[in-house]
């Protein structure tokens, strides 16, 4: 069985999660992943362009994001909503990395049920 690292052999480099980094990355279809301390704990695609995606996650809001919507949910406390400050800031102690692709759907189900990140809102179902 594959572990992280050889399901990302073609991944770059982990960098920090920044908008530095999101400047970095292509415009092109692809998928990317966020780690926390070495972890996935998110896997993501475009068909469009992953710099813009990378940027949406940062800056955008939970209705433009699940991972903004769910970092935003781990950072909620009662009676204070996670302001999307204090998700960039979240994400920017995490590090980013991404690969480009013409199947980015296929390659993030195949991530996804393969490391079952935990703020991936849901597992595929294996096709049999």
């Amino acid at each position: 069985m594959l572990d992280a690292e050889d399901l990302l052999a073609a991944f770059t480099p982990p960098q920090p999660y920044t908008m530095e980094a999101a400047a970095g990355a292509p415009s092109s279809p692809g998928v990317h992943v966020v780690l926390e301390r070495g972890t996935v704990i998110y896997v993501g695609y475009t068909r469009r362009g992953l710099r813009g995606r990378l940027r949406q996650h940062l800056t955008g809001n939970r209705d433009s994001s699940v991972l903004h919507e769910q970092v935003g949910q781990l950072l909620d406390k009662p009676g204070h909503e996670a302001s999307a400050e204090d998700i960039a800031d979240w994400l920017s102690r995490c590090e980013v990395r991404w690969q480009e692709t013409d199947n980015p759907e296929g390659t993030k189900e195949a991530l996804v049920l393969a490391l079952k990140p935990r703020l991936n809102r849901q597992v595929p179902k294996p096709r049999y």
